[in-house]
């Protein structure tokens, strides 16, 4: 089960099965992936991820790891973590192991306690992960980096993890929700189009849909919002349109 709250524009979600150290089978996929789009809705500027008890997450449940409908339901889930319209970030505060990664690496930021580490064994398990994860892997933490998990089977630890780029910040869930609740009040067309664009390596830079964001911002109300408060010296109040 998963465990959701909502402090002001922050909303948290916390995976909630410490007996299994948080590992994910099919039903803990697809709550996620449901949190993640119905929190901005109700009014979530920011959503912290993170883990009950001592790990992040473990992984995939290997009760249901090979069952019909889990790798469909991982793959929602980080769909849904991916494309969220709001910040999405992990606060990873032990072991994320496997899916624990791949649903670290979904999220826009990660903040990582001392006690963190990251790990994708599938080689030791003849398994494998989707081409999206591997290319994020790469993408944030570096190719030498994505080598040394999925080839060398290598844990990368949090201070590690922070040096290569695949960690933003070393610290608590406090300090994760403390960072969100900070974005909360930043220009949320803004944040939607500098994460769309980082993430869509794919698209040419002149694709309609990364120029529609960027005029997006520019014809925005909060754009606006911006200047007015800039000239009247107080901090903007962004309302997203």
């Amino acid at each position: 089960m998963i465990h959701t709250s909502v402090d002001g524009d922050v909303a948290v979600i916390e995976l909630d099965r410490p007996e299994r150290r948080n590992a994910l089978d099919t039903a803990q996929c697809l709550r996620i992936a449901e949190a993640i789009r119905v929190l901005p809705d109700d009014g979530a500027r920011a959503v912290v991820i993170t883990g009950r008890g001592s790990s992040f997450c473990s992984g995939a449940d290997f009760g249901e790891v090979h069952s019909e409908g889990f790798r469909a339901a991982l793959t929602d889930m980080l769909i849904a973590v991916d494309t969220a319209p709001v910040p999405v970030i992990a606060a990873v505060n032990g072991p994320a192991i496997g899916g624990g990664t791949q649903l670290a690496i979904a999220a826009d930021l990660r903040v990582a306690a001392p006690e963190a580490a990251f790990m994708v064994p599938t080689a030791r398990l003849g398994l494998a992960v989707d081409p999206w994860t591997i290319r994020r892997l790469a993408q944030l933490a570096g190719g030498g980096t994505a080598r040394a998990m999925l080839i060398g089977c290598d844990t990368i630890d949090a201070r590690l993890a922070h040096t290569r780029g695949l960690v933003d910040r070393l610290g608590t869930l406090e300090d994760a929700a403390a960072w969100a609740a900070d974005l909360a009040t930043a220009a949320p067309l803004t944040l939607r189009y500098n994460a769309l664009t980082l993430d869509r390596e794919d698209l040419p830079v002149d694709h309609p849909e990364l120029l529609a964001a960027f005029e997006g911002c520019w014809l925005s109300e909060d754009r606006f919002e911006g200047e007015r408060a800039r000239a009247q010296k107080r901090p903007p109040v962004f309302q997203g349109r």
